[in-house]
């Protein structure tokens, strides 16, 4: 059968339910003059009775919206095709019973009108309407300040549509006014959350008590809370969740920026700010509602003495929360990510009543959030959520659909050459891993970037690889292990040894591994000529850690940054101060609440195999919730002993100048990319270099191939033994007998 074309209705079958058809499409589908249709068009469905149209014409589609579901409600359809099999027959008995609310126009008419006159309006008007379970009925041709009926539930309950006769008794659940129904349908069409159940529980409970059930806590002698504050780091998706749980509970919402308020003439603000609350006052006279107070650090800064706008502003604010009572039927809630630079008179009960934080994803919810994204997407059977979510550490939710958008757009790129049918694999998450970083790590001091490096590019090293991976890798890839054990993960591990011995390239080696955020920072990062502002450098930079843990904070050449107070000649230099900072942030002393993260169990879906069970992630997160601090250094004797004790730099771990058969393994990852001759016998090369370390041992290949070039004239194919030999006479080892001496004792 040919494709239909929705026509605009004729205006003599306004209100009267009609779906204008040809006879011969009419004799396809069975139906009758007056039977019951459902049409399902793009985003809804339509309940009429079949008619024929006037001129008998075939193809075409005139419908009466009498009933339709609710998302019809802002977007009617108009010049669609319609295929024949979106029309469907439904019986429609008769009903015994029906559940509605009833939408009024205006807040007058819902408060002055007596239930029983309403009552008998309504069932006048659906006398001999087929209605359909969950769907609109449009009585706005009636001409009365009801326009529409929501059919909440009907009698008999198996059946999914009826038809409304004088015997049918109607008993209305409520009355609501249009433009409070219109705020809840576009509050439900929110982007569906993952990973923040637990917060969104907590969050619904404070709502729903002073906004559905206000004499419930009246009859406890309890005032009901004014407000709630959400806290947490940008892009964790604290809006989100505003707007889906006020569209759950039923409320509507009025939301205002902090920046939106400020006036730019005296007393504007403040009147900006009344009208707000007044507006929100009006709003709940209609039903339930929510006041959202976004940014709301940049509302209420914290007071100074000096008499700025924002003092008045938060004046102002206080008084304006302190003046609701019982009747105002709406909640405030804050959001912002500086709770810091709030004022402390907003966060006392009574005014912001319960502070919910929302830290950022743990593996769990990571693994949660991304499942929620590719449910839209085409992903290949082959993704693995949980590799993805292990290797996102430190991505929020907004990080982590840029990452998702970023890994579609490299599979259009690549499916454009070859005009493929487009599937997201796991190649494309991998290269948009490269691009999308941690949104917490981008204004970050110190060095964040780190060229990936493998175990196979340090040569030997065997002793000092294997404890490094004991104290950064096994926690990771065995954490039920450890909590079997009761073993948790060292707070710091220590790299000492001779200039030159690969410290640094292990713990690039370690980090990359590990998948773990890397930070790096050096004196240049912290010192500061202010007095405090390099400890304060420091605390941050630990905060900053800690929001992207399991974190990796790396303190290269830390005798120069942090010394020892024994050796110190100023007993308040900012060495000493610096060092007090790094004892009290390792211990976890200061920690704020708000850097908490969730640690709610995410359920997986059935009949998905996993490589890990929700117990092994929960072992993973107690693991590793925690910062490794990664110190190198090459004057160990030149640190503080409190800060060498367990507990702190737990493992201390000598990196010893390369042996025989640590410098062959050596020169053979310095020559594995360069075209050495046959006649190059890398023995010998390394019996001859005896006290050279790693260091000294790439510069001799480099110096060789120099050599090689200049013999042959920037021609040379490949490199000999005469040219390796030539190098080592021109050199000297920069490490002595008596320096290893000194640094085989160890520093405790």
């Amino acid at each position: 059968m040919e494709p239909l074309r929705l026509l605009s209705v004729d205006p003599s079958d306004r209100g009267s339910q009609r779906c204008r058809l040809g006879p011969g499409m009419m004799s396809a589908l069975g139906v009758h003059l007056g039977s019951p249709l459902l049409v399902s068009v793009s985003g809804g469905s339509c309940l009429c009775t079949a008619w024929p149209r006037a001129d008998l014409a075939e193809g075409f589609l005139q419908m009466d919206l009498k009933c339709f579901s609710p998302s019809l409600l802002s977007e009617l359809p108009s010049h669609l095709s319609l295929d024949p099999a979106q029309l469907t027959p439904v019986v429609c008995s008769k009903l015994k019973g029906v559940r509605i609310t009833v939408i009024v126009q205006s807040v007058d008419f819902r408060k002055r009108t007596p239930h029983r006159l309403v009552h008998e309006l309504v069932k006048d008007t659906l006398k001999g309407v087929c209605v359909h379970d969950g769907f609109l009925i449009n009585l706005e041709d009636f001409d009365t300040e009801i326009k529409y009926v929501v059919i909440e539930s009907i009698s008999p309950e198996s059946d999914s549509a009826g038809f409304i006769t004088s015997k049918t008794a109607v008993e209305i659940a409520g009355v609501q006014t249009l433009r409070h129904y219109r705020s809840q349908l576009q509050e439900r069409h929110t982007v569906q959350l993952g990973g923040l159940e637990e917060v969104s529980a907590s969050l619904r409970e404070m709502l729903k008590l002073p906004l559905l059930y206000p004499s419930t806590l009246s009859s406890l002698g309890v005032s009901c809370p004014r407000g709630v504050l959400l806290v947490g780091p940008p892009g964790v998706g604290k809006t989100l969740l505003v707007r889906q749980v006020v569209g759950e509970v039923g409320a509507s919402l009025v939301v205002v920026r902090g920046p939106e308020v400020v006036g730019a003439r005296p007393g504007e603000s403040e009147e900006t700010l009344r009208a707000v609350f007044e507006r929100a006052r009006s709003a709940a006279d209609e039903g339930p509602c929510v006041l959202f107070l976004d940014e709301l650090d940049s509302l209420c800064p914290r007071r100074t003495s000096s008499s700025a706008p924002e003092n008045r502003l938060v004046a102002q604010l206080l008084t304006l929360m302190d003046g609701m009572n019982q009747s105002d039927r709406f909640l405030i809630v804050g959001a912002t990510n500086r709770p810091d630079s709030l004022d402390p008179a907003l966060r006392r009960p009574g005014r912001f009543d319960r502070e919910i934080i929302i830290g950022a994803p743990t593996l769990q919810q990571r693994k949660a959030i991304l499942s929620v994204l590719c449910e839209r997407m085409p992903v290949c059977p082959s993704v693995n959520l949980t590799a993805l979510a292990q290797t996102t550490t430190g991505y929020v939710g907004a990080d982590l659909s840029a990452l998702c958008r970023e890994a579609a757009m490299h599979a259009i790129r690549e499916d454009s050459k070859c005009s493929g049918e487009q599937l997201v694999s796991m190649k494309h998450f991998h290269e948009a891993l490269k691009s999308v970083r941690p949104s917490c790590l981008r204004s970050s001091m110190g060095r964040t970037e780190l060229s990936p490096v493998t175990w196979e590019q340090i040569g030997g090293l065997d002793d000092v690889k294997l404890k490094l991976r004991q104290s950064i890798e096994w926690p990771m890839a065995h954490p039920e292990a450890f909590v079997r054990l009761g073993l948790c993960q060292p707070r710091g591990v220590l790299l000492y040894g001779p200039p030159g011995c690969a410290k640094t390239t292990l713990v690039k080696a370690a980090a990359t591994s590990s998948n773990c955020a890397f930070l790096s920072v050096s004196g240049a990062d912290l010192y500061s000529p202010y007095v405090g502002d390099s400890e304060k450098a420091l605390a941050q930079l630990f905060h900053q850690a800690r929001a992207c843990a399991p974190s990796i904070l790396f303190l290269d050449e830390i005798d120069s940054l942090i010394g020892s107070r024994s050796h110190s000649q100023t007993p308040n230099s900012v060495q000493t101060r610096l060092l007090s900072v790094l004892l009290n942030e390792m211990d976890g002393i200061g920690l704020k609440t708000h850097e908490r993260r969730g640690t709610e169990k995410i359920l997986q879906a059935e009949g998905v195999e996993e490589s890990l069970t929700p117990e092994q992630l929960d072992c993973q997160e107690v693991c590793n919730k925690d910062v490794m601090v990664v110190a190198a250094t090459n004057r160990p004797d030149c640190l503080d002993s409190a800060l060498l004790r367990p507990g702190r730099l737990d493992h201390i771990i000598y990196v010893p100048p390369p042996d025989h058969e640590a410098r062959l393994a050596v020169l053979k990852v310095c020559t594995k990319r360069m075209p050495v001759g046959a006649d190059v016998r890398l023995e010998d090369l390394a019996a001859k270099t005896e006290l050279f370390s790693g260091a000294d041992l790439e510069n001799l290949c480099k110096e060789a191939a120099l050599l090689a070039l200049l013999d042959g004239n920037m021609e040379a194919s490949d490199i000999k033994h005469t040219h390796f030999l030539r190098s080592l006479s021109k050199m000297s080892s920069s490490l002595t007998a008596q320096q290893i001496h000194k640094y085989e004792t160890p520093p405790r």
